[in-house]
């Protein structure tokens, strides 16, 4: 079905089929004409006086090429008109026929299109005959899909986790409010310690929103600040926010920093060796290690944070860094939201860099950033 005031691509490409024929076809008539034309004018001239007879007609042999270049243009205004109709209408109906068959792959395309939802992302073109242009754009169509099925797929789950983290802190402040207010005998100490879980708990709500801002404008965007910045610097920055509770659970930390030049926004790298650091102390070990190197390169400098802790399948590294994954486990962790490597990883892509992650034998994780100098 087409839109008003539109053509369908079957009936242009009938027309423009159609209009190129109907042009060959005056080319050769004209051609024709020409040669015939040509051959009529080396007629030999006979002798005065003398007749000849043309198709049962005697006539004067003067006249003789006069007559037959007549009786050759109507021959061929007759004919060719008639030819010319007959090959430009065949043209038009052999055009129209096969352009259908010829983009049917491109019809199927269409209401692959129309019919899709969210709901039914799953649909797809498969493979078409023959491998064509069209056999192409249906391919690339179904890609198109499958990448969008997965990105409305990990919307849902993404959704869904933060859903499951932020009724976790709510239900809490829910249970110690209605706990507390039922009780007609509560004193001080009981609203004073009320109090204190629910900031507590407002203050993990707090920080779940906080993670999932920076990372909505994080993930895909490009950076607003680009200015040389020292890892050093950056570094030492993010240890400063993380060193009292690394030293509250006896983490020894040793740096190995040497000036490692980068370019981008200095709060996102900030923000990037500081969920390192946090991630290394947080799921660390009672009396465990941590270290931080940064090296310089000619185009590539490198920040890399390693530390002891639980044992991590090397199967699951890569889930490190989606959301709410804390080890390889969703939703575990007694403390933060999982959202940290998740920012580390969108942040070094808006700086066009790379992150890896590798298992440590005997317990903990290593990351290690690549950032570019330039």
């Amino acid at each position: 079905m087409n839109l008003p005031g539109t053509r369908s691509l079957r009936a242009r490409i009938t027309l423009l089929a159609t209009v190129l024929v109907a042009a060959v076809s005056l080319l050769l008539l004209w051609l024709a004409w020409t040669l015939v034309r040509d051959s009529l004018d080396a007629v030999p001239q006979m002798p005065p006086g003398s007749t000849v007879v043309v198709d049962g007609v005697t006539v004067d042999a003067s006249t003789l090429a006069e007559h037959l270049r007549v009786h050759a243009r109507n021959q061929m205004l007759l004919f060719g008109s008639i030819s010319f109709l007959l090959v430009v209408a065949a043209a038009a109906i052999l055009a129209w026929t096969f352009t259908s068959r010829v983009l049917l792959p491109l019809r199927e395309i269409t209401g692959t299109a129309r019919r899709l939802s969210v709901e039914s992302l799953g649909e797809r073109i498969g493979q078409v005959r023959p491998r064509d242009e069209l056999a192409v754009l249906a391919e690339t169509f179904d890609d198109m899909l499958d990448r969008l099925q997965a990105a409305f797929d990990a919307q849902r789950h993404f959704v869904a986790n933060a859903s499951h983290e932020l009724r976790t802190p709510l239900s809490v402040i829910r249970t110690e409010l209605d706990v507390t207010l039922a009780d007609d005998d509560a004193d001080e100490a009981e609203l004073r310690r009320m109090g204190g879980v629910v900031r507590d708990a407002t203050e993990r709500a707090g920080q779940l929103v906080n993670s999932l801002l920076l990372l909505a404008r994080t993930d895909g965007a490009g950076l607003g600040v680009r200015e040389p910045v020292d890892l050093v610097v950056v570094v030492d920055r993010a240890w400063r926010a993380a060193r009292v509770e690394a030293e509250k659970h006896g983490i020894r930390a040793s740096f190995a920093t040497a000036p490692a030049p980068a370019f981008g926004d200095p709060a996102l790298l900030e923000r990037i060796a500081g969920n390192l650091l946090e991630n290394a102390v947080r799921h660390n070990v009672e009396g465990g290690w941590l270290e931080v190197t940064t090296q310089p390169g000619p185009q590539w400098s490198t920040l890399r944070v390693r530390s002891s802790g639980g044992l991590v399948d090397p199967a699951t590294v890569t889930e490190l860094f989606e959301p709410f994954r804390r080890a390889g486990v969703a939703r575990t962790a007694r403390h933060g939201a999982g959202l940290g490597l998740s920012i580390v990883r969108a942040a070094v892509a808006a700086h066009g860099g790379s992150v890896t992650a590798e298992p440590i034998v005997g317990g903990g994780l290593g990351v290690t950033v690549h950032l570019p100098v330039r």
